[in-house]
């Protein structure tokens, strides 16, 4: 069964990596979501630059009312400085992408190995039941990337719609490999 797991947590870890090269790399997914131009951008980055030298998440907000209250409808705007720039983007950093995606698709498959029977015996049951794990973590965790400083409404849908997708994908691979364990006549 191990062996079963494991194989199912690598051919997930890949599926999820291709899935990622796919979408990101060929469709640009991400790249329209995180990297939209800032117009006047050295200007921006220089004054950035300059006043954030701390790496975190910074919230710029408008000037406070008369009434000492945040106006209505004036933008409200995130920053976030990791503390690091392009060096980042190394051939490590995908490596430990790689190694997350495995561990994220052998949980998953471990997970499935303690479904009943009934869960296990057919293949949509399978991919249901990781579809199922990708649904309540992408709620709890999408659901919080909206608000003041995170996303706007439509792009929180778009990466929550995504990330359903993307978890239906792997429960389809892992489905694949993780079944009931075959009975032997004695």
């Amino acid at each position: 069964m191990y062996k079963k797991l494991l194989k199912a947590g690598l051919a997930g870890g890949l599926t999820l990596i291709v899935w990622t090269i796919l979408i990101n790399g060929f469709f640009g997914f991400k790249h329209r979501m995180d990297m939209k131009h800032v117009p006047d951008e050295m200007a921006v980055y220089q004054i950035l630059k300059q006043h954030i030298i701390e790496p975190g998440r910074y919230l710029c907000n408008p000037p406070l009312t008369d009434s000492n209250q945040f106006p209505d409808n004036e933008p409200v705007f995130s920053i976030l400085y990791a503390g690091f720039g392009h060096e980042a983007a190394s051939p490590l950093s995908e490596v430990f992408s790689l190694l997350i995606a495995i561990v994220t698709a052998t949980i998953c498959a471990f997970l499935l190995s303690f479904a009943s029977e009934r869960i296990l015996s057919t293949y949509p049951r399978r991919v249901f039941f990781v579809f199922l794990i990708g649904l309540l973590i992408t709620f709890f965790s999408d659901s919080a990337k909206y608000g003041i400083g995170s996303y706007p409404l439509s792009d929180t849908l778009i990466i929550a719609v995504h990330n359903i997708i993307r978890w239906t994908v792997l429960g389809a691979v892992i489905g694949l490999i993780v079944k009931p364990e075959s009975k032997k006549n004695v």
